[in-house]
């Protein structure tokens, strides 16, 4: 069977066609990303894609539907949190010219990518290297906001469960984060941890880094590209207490879930891939006092996969179907 698969986010909707059989995710083929800020909705995005992809495609067009969206997908009216596209559940199969659809969060579809993709794709980077089989797994990661889910795995099997934990408070753990704080709620009254911790964050960090107040004439990809690469002092600077405030976040979420595994993932997952090992997260996912040598015994891995949430939209859906 075929279905068409969509994880749409703050900045891309990625789409493709899965094949699933006997309850597996068998391959992923077709796949497109186009840039959300070039399509009013979702419908004339899917009506690209249908006909970017019926030309290279061989038979009829698939006619059931998995949809991974970046913001909560209760209600019959559904806003995505960093794009401004509403779906309208009720004639959504109309629009999109299909017979049967599910909805998942985007964090909730790369849950069930965690649960369903092989060993190989996951690297140790602290805590105990084998992890454990069953237990909570906390799932984040930061790409357009900041993702959270967590999953649940026993011997009969897994369940997972969509968050908006990228939304909770900011807590500082130091004075130059206090001064950050005491900055970011200036522009925007409430900090949730998404403002220090996402892929416009790093501008932030970089302007409280920067105290003439100096402002830069590069996007946030350039930005990202002179502080991975080295080659502006300040970026990198910003990247270090990036990386901080990634290691709080993360163990945060993990006391909150009660979890025994955490999977970090996210649209930035590979380019910071190379610099978390030598970073201070490790050091900081542990600093919780009393709790240090509980955290010491998380396992925390990255997951390596082209297109998590499209692989875990068609898992979702083969879950949803059972």
């Amino acid at each position: 069977m075929k279905i068409v698969i969509a994880d749409i986010g703050g900045t891309h909707a990625r789409f493709a066609i899965a094949e699933i059989d006997n309850e597996k995710v068998i391959s992923l083929s077709h796949t497109k990303k186009l840039h959300t800020a070039d399509y009013a909705t979702l419908a004339l995005a899917w009506h690209d894609y249908v006909a970017m992809s019926k030309i290279h495609l061989s038979g009829p067009f698939p006619r059931c539907a998995a949809i991974a969206i970046a913001g909560p997908v209760d209600g019959e009216h559904i806003s995505l949190t960093n794009n401004s596209w509403v779906i309208n559940r009720a004639t959504l199969a109309k629009e999109i010219d299909v017979d049967d659809f599910i909805l998942l969060n985007d964090f909730e579809a790369v849950a069930h990518s965690v649960a369903m993709l092989s060993d190989e794709h996951f690297s140790h980077l602290c805590g105990p290297e084998k992890a454990p089989q069953y237990g909570v797994t906390t799932i984040l990661g930061p790409g357009t906001g900041l993702g959270v889910a967590h999953l649940t795995v026993c011997e009969e099997g897994y369940s997972v469960g969509e968050t908006e934990g990228g939304h909770v408070d900011f807590a500082p753990l130091d004075s130059w984060e206090d001064g950050l704080l005491s900055g970011l709620r200036a522009q925007h009254g409430r900090v949730s941890v998404e403002r220090v911790l996402s892929g416009p964050a790093l501008r932030s960090l970089y302007y409280a880094l920067t105290k003439e107040g100096k402002r830069l004439d590069v996007d946030d990809r350039e930005l990202w590209a002179l502080a991975i690469s080295g080659d502006d002092e300040k970026a990198v600077a910003a990247l270090d207490r990036f990386f901080l405030s990634y290691g709080s976040i993360a163990g945060d979420m993990a006391l909150a879930h009660g979890a025994n595994k955490v999977i970090l993932t996210g649209g930035l997952g590979a380019r910071l891939a190379d610099h978390m090992p030598t970073s201070g997260f490790c050091s900081r996912f542990t600093a919780k006092g009393r709790f240090r040598s509980k955290m010491e015994q998380i396992t925390v891995q990255q997951l390596f996969y082209d297109e998590p949430g499209l692989y875990g939209a068609a898992a979702g859906y083969i879950k949803a179907r059972k």
